[in-house]
């Protein structure tokens, strides 16, 4: 940000009094910006006991599989937003069972949050986003085909919970990795 939203004066990039950390501050107004991480939500799409997985035909990550998920937006809960980029890249309506996993990316401050949902049926297609959409037996998941860390290690505790057969909910924090998020 080079000029304040309020008044449109060049912002400085300073810690505000009673803050820790750099922000662009107004010099004229004082309108702190505050820029926060991005929230992803997404869903495991099941149905019959395979997960839906999608390809992507958008950037990044173009033509490789991913979950269903995508940017939440404003005045949605996180499920909501789960369940509309399900529709979006799927095609398919699916209704969230439980919380799944939580993964914060802090090199580009984003989390992402991932429900396990069950599809009302097999009625996925592609869509804009989606040039392929499929269903998968977990032993059949295209590991080196995946677009992203969040979702590889989403899946990873999909599989080991499922071998339990009891669903718990993760949390993790991925801080480097050659795939991108």
């Amino acid at each position: 940000m080079r000029y304040c939203p309020k008044c449109g004066h060049q912002v400085e990039m300073t810690i505000p009094q009673g803050d820790n950390r750099t922000r662009a501050v107004c010099p004229h107004c004082a309108h702190i910006d505050y820029d926060n991480p991005r929230l992803i939500t997404g869903t495991i799409p099941l149905y019959q006991g395979k997960i839906l997985l999608c390809r992507r035909n958008i950037e990044p990550q173009f033509g490789f599989w991913t979950l269903p998920a995508g940017f939440m937006e404003n005045q949605e809960t996180t499920s909501e937003g789960a369940l509309r980029e399900t529709l979006e890249e799927s095609g398919s309506v699916a209704k969230c069972q439980q919380a799944f996993s939580m993964i914060s990316i802090p090199r580009i401050n984003q989390v992402h949050l991932f429900y396990i949902a069950e599809l009302e049926k097999d009625d996925f297609h592609p869509t804009e986003e989606s040039s392929e959409v499929a269903l998968f037996d977990l032993k059949d998941i295209p590991w080196e085909e995946l677009a992203f860390s969040s979702v590889t290690k989403t899946l990873e505790f999909f599989i080991e919970d499922h071998q339990k057969g009891q669903y718990g909910f993760h949390e993790d924090v991925i801080l480097f990795n050659s795939v991108p998020d």
